[in-house]
C-alpha cells in the first residue's frame, strides 16, 4: 500500500507475540514443521516423475469381424408365418430352420407352379427343336431350287448353242439353194436360147422351167428355216431370262420362309430362357419358405410372433449371436485427439464389472487392465460427434476374460509419450493437447 500517511506501521514480528515465541519452543510444532517441510520437498519431487500421456475414451466390447457381430435374420420373400421350430435362447446350427412361411401372393399359390412352368418350358424346347427342323428343310429346299435352276439355265443355253448351229446350217443351205437357183436360171436361159436356134426341143425348155421353179420354192423354204431358227434362238434367249426369274422367285420365297422359321426359333429360344429363368425362380422361391440360420449361434430375440402373421420381404424375424466369434473393443475419441492415434499402437482396456484399479499415468503398476492394439480407425465422425477405434487383444499380454458379454462397457486408455508430472499439470492447466506420438520414428525402429 502507498505510504501516504504519517502514521508508522507497528512492528508485526512474530517475536513480540508471547503464543508465537511458546509454540516455536515446543517439540510438537517442531515436527510439524518438519512434516510440512518433508511433504513439500516430497510434492517438489513427485513432479518430476515420469508420467504417461495418455487419450481415455469409452465404448463396448464388440467382435472383431463383422460377420462374428450379432445380426437379425430376414425374411426374403413376403409370407405368413405358419410355425416356429426354436424360441429365444435355443443354439442353432448353419442350415437349421427357424421358421416356415406360406405364400400370400397370388402369383405363386399355384402348388404345380414348378411342374406346370417346367412343362411349359419342355413345350418350348420342342417348339424351338421344330423351327431348327424347319429350318434345316428349308435350306435343303433352297438348295435344291438353285440346283435345278442351274441345271434348266445349261439346258437354256444349250438350246442357244443349238438355235445358233441350226441358224448357221440353214445360212449355208440358203446359199447353196440360191446357187442352185443361179444354175438353174443360167441352164433355163442356155436351155430357151438353144431351142431359138433349133438346137434343143420345146420340151427340154420346160423341164428346165420346172426346174427353176422348183430350185425358187426351195429358196422361200430354206429362208423360212432360217428365220425359224432364229425364232427359237430368241426363244432360247426369253426362256434364259423366264427360268432365271421363275427360279429367283421360288428362292426367294424359300429364303423368306427360312428367316421367318429362324426368327420364330429365336423367339422361341427366347421364350425358353425367358421360362427356364421362372422355373429358376419359383425352385428357389419355393425353398425360401422356410427360413434358415446363416451360421452356427444362439437366438437372441424373436422379432415377430404368433401364428398366421403377414411379413414383408426384407422383414427382421430374429436375432442371432454367433457361437463363435472373435472378442474387440469399439471405443470413441475426440476429434481433437485423433492425429495422435495409431494402428498398431498399444492401449490399456478395463471393462465394467471387473475389480480394477487404474493410474492413468503409470500404466505400469494398474490392476484389473488388459493389453489392446488398435486395429481400425473411423475416417468418418460418428453421430456422438467423435471418431470410431477399434482395439484387438494384444497377443503378446495376457488373454482377455471368456465371461465379457458382447455389448457390456469398457474404458480405453491409449498410451502417447513419457513426460514429467510437472508438464503433464502444466500442459492440462493450459488445454495444450498431449505430445504427437512419433509414428515414423516407432516404424524405423521395429524396421531396424
Amino acid at each position: 500500500m502507498l505510504n501516504i500517511s504519517d502514521n508508522r506501521k507497528p512492528n508485526q514480528s512474530s517475536e513480540h507475540f508471547k503464543t508465537v515465541q511458546t509454540l516455536e519452543n515446543k517439540a510438537p510444532y517442531k515436527i510439524l514443521n518438519k512434516i510440512i517441510l518433508g511433504v513439500s520437498i516430497l510434492a517438489i519431487a513427485l513432479l518430476f516423475l515420469p508420467w504417461t500421456q495418455n487419450i481415455s475414451g469409452s465404448g463396448a466390447v464388440t467382435t472383431l469381424k463383422p460377420n462374428q457381430r450379432p445380426q437379425s435374420i430376414q425374411s426374403v420373400i413376403s409370407g405368413r408365418i405358419e410355425k416356429w421350430y426354436v424360441q429365444e435362447g435355443d443354439y442353432v446350427k448353419k442350415g437349421d430352420t427357424i421358421l416356415f412361411i406360406s405364400e400370400i401372393k397370388e402369383d405363386y399359390m399355384d402348388p404345380n407352379l414348378v411342374e406346370n412352368t417346367k412343362n411349359q418350358v419342355e413345350a418350348k424346347k420342342s417348339a424351338v427343336e421344330s423351327y431348327e427342323a424347319k429350318v434345316v428343310s428349308l435350306s435343303n429346299q433352297l438348295g435344291a431350287i438353285e440346283a435345278e435352276k442351274k441345271l434348266k439355265l445349261e439346258q437354256a443355253q444349250n438350246k442357244i448353242k443349238q438355235a445358233y448351229l441350226k441358224i448357221k446350217s440353214d445360212s449355208i443351205d440358203l446359199v447353196a439353194v440360191n446357187t442352185q437357183l443361179k444354175i438353174a436360171n443360167t441352164q433355163f436361159n442356155r436351155t430357151v436360147q438353144l431351142n431359138k436356134e433349133g438346137l434343143k426341143p420345146l420340151t427340154d425348155v420346160e423341164e428346165k422351167r420346172l426346174k427353176l421353179q422348183e430350185v425358187e420354192a426351195k429358196i422361200i423354204n430354206q429362208e423360212n428355216k432360217l428365220l425359224s431358227s432364229k425364232n427359237d434362238l430368241i426363244n432360247s434367249k426369253v426362256e434364259i431370262s423366264r427360268i432365271t426369274a421363275e427360279y429367283s422367285e421360288k428362292a426367294s420365297k424359300s429364303q423368306s420362309d427360312k428367316f421367318t422359321a429362324l426368327s420364330s426359333q429365336y423367339d422361341a429360344k427366347a421364350q425358353v430362357n425367358k421360362l427356364e429363368n421362372q422355373y429358376a425362380n419359383y425352385s428357389i422361391r419355393n425353398g425360401m419358405y422356410y427360413i434358415k440360420a446363416a451360421q452356427n449361434g444362439y437366438i437372441n430375440r424373436a422379432l415377430q410372433s404368433g401364428i398366421g402373421e403377414t411379413v414383408k420381404e426384407g422383414t427382421a424375424i430374429a436375432t442371432i449371436m454367433p457361437s463363435s466369434y472373435e472378442i474387440a473393443v469399439e471405443t470413441y475419441v475426440d476429434p481433437i485427439d485423433l492425429p495422435l492415434i495409431h494402428r498398431g499402437e498399444k492401449v490399456r482396456v478395463w471393462f465394467d464389472g471387473w475389480p480394477t484399479i487404474v493410474f492413468s499415468g503409470w500404466p505400469d503398476i494398474s490392476y484389473g487392465t488388459f493389453g489392446g492394439t488398435i486395429v481400425a480407425i473411423e475416417n468418418f465422425i460418428s453421430p456422438n460427434g467423435k471418431y470410431r477405434v477399434l482395439i484387438a487383444p494384444d497377443k503378446e499380454e495376457a488373454k482377455w476374460p471368456k465371461e465379457l458379454s458382447i455389448g457390456s462397457g469398457a474404458q480405453t486408455l491409449a498410451l502417447l509419450d513419457n513426460v514429467p508430472i510437472w508438464f503433464e499439470i502444466w500442459r492440462v492447466l493450459n488445454g495444450f493437447p498431449p505430445n504427437y506420438y512419433k509414428q515414423e520414428t516407432k516404424t524405423t525402429k521395429e524396421k531396424k
